[in-house]
């Protein structure tokens, strides 16, 4: 029993030490870091593992987080942390959807099922709003300090995209091919000179 343990391990070490990272950095025109861009890498070959299940809070009449990054499919629950009552709505093409006046959490989770960017609300407060950024790839990252890291991607073809709040045209994208093993830096300048 211990020696198949140790080759489970043995293969599930092997298998994580082969995968590559893409360092991704975003600036705009003027070079300064580009806060909660959103990175994706879509690979060529399409066998994707499933969704996962996310969350956007409200916490001080603010969507935690601001910008938030999912692979399609995914189930987002929308807890209400705060102590007034939200009504969470969106009336994106890629989701249009509208929770009753609530606290708490509400029973059934959104699934958001089809890629986009999908503007978040409260019929309620006005200056709430949020962005989830519905992606066909489970590999993405938001940016902080206008780097993002996308690790553990198989060897491959990618194309490389970012978004960014304001943005006026379909994301910019860099086609990069990975190796096992192997780490690529990339750099975007974002924006309009």
């Amino acid at each position: 029993m211990r020696l198949v343990a140790t080759l489970i391990l043995l293969f599930a070490t092997r298998a994580e030490a082969r995968a590559a990272i893409l360092l991704v950095e975003v600036r705009d025109v003027r070079g300064a870091p580009v806060p909660d861009a959103v990175v994706y890498a879509v690979p060529e070959v399409k066998k994707l593992p499933a969704p996962s299940r996310a969350v956007l809070d409200q916490k001080n009449r603010t969507f935690v987080p601001h910008v938030l990054p999912i692979q399609t499919g995914t189930a987002v629950t929308f807890p209400n942390s705060d102590n007034v009552r939200h009504q969470v709505y969106s009336f994106s093409p890629a989701k249009r959807f509208q929770l009753p006046l609530y606290s708490g959490t509400p029973a059934a989770p959104v699934v958001f099922d089809k890629a986009g960017v999908v503007t978040i609300g409260c019929n309620i407060h006005d200056q709430m709003s949020a962005y989830l950024v519905v992606v066909d790839t489970p590999f993405f990252a938001p940016t902080a300090s206008g780097r993002a890291e996308l690790s553990n991607l198989p060897e491959g073809k990618y194309d490389v995209h970012v978004w960014y709040a304001g943005m006026r045209h379909e994301p910019p994208f860099e086609p990069v091919r990975l190796g096992a093993d192997e780490q690529k830096s990339l750099a975007f300048q974002i924006g309009n000179k």
